[in-house]
């Protein structure tokens, strides 16, 4: 039997084992200003609870991912100073979204998604280790604009897992780049928030139908034992042992 992850609709990966140099797991816009106190969901609405709740899962697939060598990808959503990458319209949506507190507008962490502010830093508890891969985006989604799939392609990433927040929005617009452009997606389901529990069950539903060709959905529990399993594999093989099939 292959070593895949349990996943609807299909076990992940599609190919069959796992291979964790072809792997890698994509950390979606932890940042402060979303997941922190006096960062910009936490001022401004009572979702930081939700948007947190990720948090230990990931920091667990994160430690098992290093654990087998797999690449660690960051993204970071925000603008410069000047604001001159920040459209009308997307000032204009946030601050409907927001009660007129939009992109660039201030907080206890400083100007909202603007680079160089502490609110664009990823949280403490998921901070990078060196060697991590950081893409800073100015839109949702983590290919447009950046060298997002030349690090993948020059790396030899066939495979994706995604983490992070918000499900609908920049995890949801990631994955579906990376479908477009022939990488095959995991989404561990507990490892992702939004900030409505309604928001997140659409979205996941979403990416678990199978004719929506976006990817499979997973859990972290899962994942991790999966990658026990290849870490041990690996370790038998070290040590002149053949692992069982």
């Amino acid at each position: 039997m292959p070593l895949q992850v349990p996943a609807t609709a299909y076990d992940f990966p599609f190919s069959g084992d796992i291979i964790a140099s072809e792997t890698a797991i994509v950390v979606i816009d932890m940042q402060m200003d979303f997941c922190a106190e006096g960062g910009w969901v936490a001022s401004l609405t009572s979702a930081l609870p939700l948007m947190r709740e990720p948090i230990e899962p990931i920091a667990l697939v994160l430690a098992a991912a290093r654990s087998v060598g797999m690449k660690i990808i960051y993204t970071r959503e925000g603008h410069r100073v000047d604001g001159s990458d920040l459209t009308d319209v997307k000032k204009f949506r946030t601050q409907l979204a927001y009660d007129g507190a939009g992109v660039g507008e201030y907080t206890s962490l400083g100007r909202v998604l603007t680079r160089g502010e502490p609110g664009h830093q990823i949280i403490p508890e998921l901070a990078p280790h060196p060697g991590d891969t950081i893409i800073d985006k100015v839109g949702s989604g983590c290919f447009y604009g950046t060298e997002m799939e030349h690090i993948l392609r020059n790396n030899g990433i066939h495979h994706l897992v995604f983490v992070g927040v918000t499900t609908e929005c920049c995890v949801h617009t990631s994955m579906r780049e990376a479908a477009d452009r022939g990488f095959d997606n995991l989404l561990l389901e507990d490892a992702t928030a939004s900030v409505t529990y309604e928001l997140k069950d659409a979205a996941v539903s979403i990416i678990r139908d199978p004719s929506t060709l976006f990817g499979t959905v997973g859990n972290s529990q899962n994942f991790i034992s999966v990658l026990d399993v290849l870490q041990h594999k690996g370790r038998m093989q070290e040590n002149g042992n053949t692992p069982p099939t």
